[in-house]
């Protein structure tokens, strides 16, 4: 049987042994190798996924075929297609692994049976919502606010051990310009 890491998915919560059990039970580890899909547009979406090691992306695809990079998920993130996944809708996203990853796997159904068992999990799951949802505000502030230079040094600050691990074309989507204005903007700051 899988041991979950359930002391370091929820190192904010004290929980009991029984209730580390009880989580324990509900998640699933879920082995992920460079270039896997965990996610395509289209599928439902009954799971969110805590990244123990490792790096996923979520992206889009346009109509015209371009990738938008969204989000990278990094060890001690978590990672889903949120709209989708709260809403029963179909995934708008894709989940990649870009870095041989170990997620753990849980379903909606899990995380509510959780909530009414273990009242300090939903207070967990809540205020990592918060955090989420501050911190995509943010994202899109930056969007609309920054220049790619700045996006980009916020980025090195936010991802500092994941820069060398994925393609310069996720990199830049993620920052919103061409792989060309990338290598531009790496080299101006080089020169620094």
């Amino acid at each position: 049987m899988q041991t979950v890491p359930v002391d370091a998915i929820f190192k904010e919560v004290v929980l009991s042994a029984s209730e580390q059990e009880v989580i324990g039970s509900t998640f699933e580890e879920i082995p992920v190798k460079k270039g896997d899909i965990l996610l395509h547009a289209g599928q439902s979406v009954p799971a969110q996924y805590y990244v123990f090691s490792g790096c996923l992306r979520t992206f889009y695809l346009t109509e015209a075929g371009k990738d938008i990079t969204l989000q990278f998920a990094v060890s001690d993130w978590w990672i889903s297609d949120y709209t989708a996944f709260f809403t029963g809708g179909k995934a708008l996203l894709n989940i990649e692994c870009v870095q041989n990853a170990v997620v753990y796997r849980i379903t909606r159904e899990n995380m509510e049976d959780l909530y009414s068992k273990i009242p300090s999990v939903e207070s967990f799951f809540r205020v990592k919502m918060e955090r989420f949802f501050a911190s995509f505000q943010k994202r899109i502030l930056s969007d609309l606010a920054m220049t790619a230079k700045e996006k980009y040094l916020t980025f090195l600050k936010t991802y500092p051990n994941i820069e060398a691990n994925i393609k310069n074309y996720h990199l830049a989507s993620y920052l919103g310009i061409t792989p060309e204005s990338l290598s531009r903007l790496r080299a101006e700051l080089a020169y620094e």
